[in-house]
């Protein structure tokens, strides 16, 4: 099983992503790992393509269940079109910011404003790279499942809300489901004492409310949780 989950930067993706992948007893992987050489200050030299496409397949294949961070768009139709699972995440730009000013803050002292400049044009695409135009073109392309979900959501409502969209007998792991939502609820933050039955009926509840998209066009459902 492979899930990716992709978004604009500071969306959450990489927190969502840890947290399903542990949820589903899998394993975590993220895109920036693979499209970054490791640098001193990072993010600075970008990989050879070819070689970030063999890594990560690499890395793939070596696990039953992967949940994949970040964007893999453009990296090539073999990785691209491998998933079981797209979840695209949305968060409004104010929010987002704040919250990438907050983390850049934390790992590096400062937020760089050439950094902030580009996340801030992600809604409108003015920029190179991801942007929500170009990320839709992408999901419109994919031929498997995608859920767009909304960031505002506690993170474990959203792992709730991704399980519940698995099959009820995984073939991608030895545990249940009904293992995989006790564990959302012990390992994903907000969890509190909420017993794993009550996550999923909130999901269900919040299913009942959700609205089919065509916005990924025919080959990609999007369900939305708004």
């Amino acid at each position: 099983m492979r899930i990716h989950i992709t978004g604009a930067s500071g969306s959450g993706t990489s927190t969502l992503s840890l947290a399903l992948a542990t949820a589903l007893n899998g394993t975590h992987l993220d895109a920036d790992d693979y499209f970054w050489l490791p640098t001193s200050p990072p993010f600075t030299t970008q990989r050879d393509s070819a070689e970030r496409l063999a890594q990560l397949l690499r890395d793939l294949r070596a696990h039953r269940v992967t949940v994949v961070a970040g964007s893999v768009a453009g990296w090539g139709a073999e990785l691209e079109d491998s998933f079981d699972l797209i979840v695209f995440l949305y968060l409004d730009a104010t929010t987002r910011l704040e919250r990438l000013r907050q983390r850049e803050a934390q790992r590096f002292g400062h937020a760089n404003p050439a950094f902030l400049e580009w996340a801030a044009q992600y809604d409108t695409g003015t920029l190179p790279g991801r942007s929500l135009p170009r990320q839709r073109d992408w999901l419109a392309a994919r031929s498997c499942r995608c859920m767009e979900l909304s960031s505002e959501v506690p993170v474990n409502q959203l792992v709730a809300t991704v399980l519940q969209s698995l099959p009820k007998r995984p073939p991608y792991g030895t545990q249940a489901f009904g293992d995989a939502a006790a564990r959302a609820r012990l390992h994903c933050e907000g969890a509190g004492s909420t017993s794993a039955r009550s996550i999923q009926n909130r999901c269900a509840s919040s299913a009942s409310h959700s609205r089919t998209s065509t916005i990924a066009g025919p080959g990609c459902a999007v369900v939305t949780n708004e």
